[in-house]
């Protein structure tokens, strides 16, 4: 059968429900993928000046429940209806939006967050189960792809719109977020909830099985080693949203890049950058952009090999593309290394999900099916600590300077902004600002980061390679 006669196979449900996701995503990383300058930016550039052990909790831990709440939002999903489930979803997700840029502590925005990522948790299983339900074994692939598609549309073009008004206020970012969020409500309309058997069981009762079944998951130590380990590729993979930006915000210097396209294409140039260096987030965008380029081409490429040795594979690759930043502040190896990168996660990620149901026991698919995103909640909580108590302690710029400082003995105003504290010490050192970075990269070596991500991303491949080889006890995978 074609492409174009399965596609006609679709119902309105399943184009409603991937409209949904669009949409969804591209409120999400609109904001998501601006969240960590924001938090640690300096107060007079619009951020709130929260340390980055203190960006690494929230972004960490308040990411890892919203992986780890859809088991439970799943299950109300199932008891109360799909529909209705989600206009709460969009409700607390709109609000979240709203509420989140009117709160400046620690705290506040913590708790704020975790409000957010509920709205995210209860929307998350169901859109996934539309998708399902509305398409069958000779359609899945298709339809599957389509809604992945959705997934990186959304990922590219949300960070490329509240980009544009990052400029003026950070606060515009979050409102434009709950705009996009709100055209949901109309498109719910349209949604008619599949098929569905209503659980019979009291919410209770449903939650309780679903930790029941987790505990039947946990008693597989071999399945739960296999999760730890992928772990450490979701860690890697996460730095692109909790590291990355903030690295090329105080390290890379983008100005190149800034008069490349003030040549070519003057509205890029003035749309997304400040002050003749370019926004670290249109930057590390581009691993979206390549894989709506070229998944597909990846993804016929690697279709017949062998999940475990494409999975060890994208590990490598990944790993080597995000540590490239190593070599230099030469903003075109930046773009070479989230390209590399975005070639590892396109071999990798999907081969996750079908290597675990190869290896579930043939009664139990379903159920290991239904925990895979134990991986992405430990890779988000592991990925907060990278990219907070170890990036501060080893490549943080402000923290990396008042070292400096303590060391000459200067002595330094009370209650300067990140920014100003940056200036004036340049200033009592006799430096310009950039041979201040400069000196700072040159006797700190803050790209050893890179270092540490890289080798989580390699142990992840090593022990992979031995798990298959010889915990499981095979030759080898059919």
């Amino acid at each position: 059968m074609s492409v174009k006669a399965i596609i006609k196979e679709f119902p309105r449900t399943f184009w409603v429900g991937n409209t949904l996701e669009l949409i969804e995503r591209w409120a999400w990383y609109g904001f998501f993928m601006l969240f960590a300058n924001y938090m640690t930016r300096s107060s007079d550039l619009g951020g709130l000046q929260f340390t980055q052990i203190e960006k690494g909790y929230i972004m960490g831990i308040g990411t890892g429940i919203l992986y780890f709440l859809p088991v439970i939002t799943g299950a109300i999903a199932d008891k109360y209806g799909y529909k209705r489930v989600l206009y709460l979803a969009f409700t607390v997700y709109t609000t979240a939006f709203i509420f989140l840029p009117m709160f400046h502590s620690f705290t506040g925005v913590f708790i704020m967050y975790l409000y957010l990522a509920l709205g995210a948790a209860l929307f998350k299983p169901i859109v996934s189960a539309t998708v399902a339900k509305t398409t069958n074994d000779r359609t899945a692939s298709i339809g599957f792809g389509i809604f992945y598609m959705m997934v990186n549309l959304g990922a590219f073009f949300g960070p490329m719109l509240t980009l544009l008004y990052s400029n003026s206020s950070y606060s515009m970012v979050f409102h434009i977020s709950a705009g996009m969020i709100a055209l949901n409500f109309l498109i719910l309309f349209f949604y008619k909830e599949p098929d569905r058997v209503p659980s019979k069981e009291s919410l209770s009762q449903s939650i309780l099985g679903v930790f029941k079944n987790i505990g039947l998951v946990f008693k597989d130590l071999r399945f739960v080693l296999f999760l730890v380990i992928v772990a450490g590729f979701w860690t890697m993979y996460n730095q692109l949203f909790f590291t990355l930006p903030v690295f090329i915000a105080q390290w890379i210097d983008t100005a190149k890049l800034y008069h490349f396209f003030s040549g070519i294409l003057p509205f890029i140039a003035t749309n997304y950058s400040h002050h003749g260096q370019m926004d670290p987030e249109f930057i590390t965008n581009l691993d979206a952009l390549s894989i709506i380029i070229f998944q597909i081409i990846v993804s016929s490429v690697v279709m017949r090999w062998r999940p475990l040795g494409t999975m060890v594979t994208g590990f490598i690759v990944s790993s080597v593309g995000m540590s490239l930043s190593l070599l230099t502040q030469n903003i075109s190896y930046t773009i070479i290394a989230i390209f590399i990168f975005s070639i590892g996660e396109m071999t990798a990620s999907p081969k996750i999900t079908e290597y675990i149901g190869r290896i579930a026991p043939p009664d139990k698919k379903a159920l290991y099916m239904g925990y895979s995103f134990i991986p992405v909640f430990l890779g988000n909580i592991f990925a907060g600590f990278i990219s907070g108590n170890v990036y501060q302690s080893m490549s943080d710029k402000h923290t990396l300077l008042v070292k400096e400082v303590m060391k000459r003995g200067i002595q330094m105003p009370k209650g300067l902004t990140l920014q100003q504290y940056f200036d004036q010490a340049a200033q009592a050192m006799h430096m310009k600002p950039e041979q201040l970075t400069n000196y700072l990269w040159k006797t700190y070596h803050p790209s050893s980061i890179w270092t540490v991500i890289l080798a989580i991303g390699l142990a992840a491949a090593l022990m992979l390679w031995i798990y298959d080889k010889y915990i499981l006890n095979r030759v080898s995978h059919t």
